[in-house]
């Protein structure tokens, strides 16, 4: 199961950080994703990207988790040689995330 089926994400992005927020459909699914989601498993998830550290911040009030990730972005969108270094492509990749995988 991917992490697409239980929430969809938002995302944006300031000079190297990336911010991504994972939004859970319901409550349910809100529990499971904020047990397998953490810090060390995003960045392995998102290894060769991310190059600094991985913070994440949970709120339940909204069923959501939001994620910064410092040294994301190659140097910033104006400086990086990738092709869309936007935070919005990696919220995409992060909704790739096999739950089943790593649950187990």
């Amino acid at each position: 199961m991917k992490l697409r089926d239980l929430a969809h994400a938002r995302s944006g992005d300031k000079g190297d950080v990336s911010n991504i927020s994972v939004i859970a459909y319901d409550q349910a699914a809100y529990e499971r994703v904020r047990q397998v989601l953490t810090p060390e498993r995003v960045k392995r998830h998102l290894r060769g990207i991310v190059q600094g550290e991985v913070r994440r911040y949970d709120l339940p009030g909204l069923m959501a988790l939001n994620f910064v990730l410092n040294g994301a972005l190659g140097g910033g969108v104006t400086r990086s040689l990738a092709l869309d270094a936007h935070g919005k492509c990696l919220s995409g990749l992060l909704l790739e995330f096999d739950l089943e995988e790593t649950s187990a």
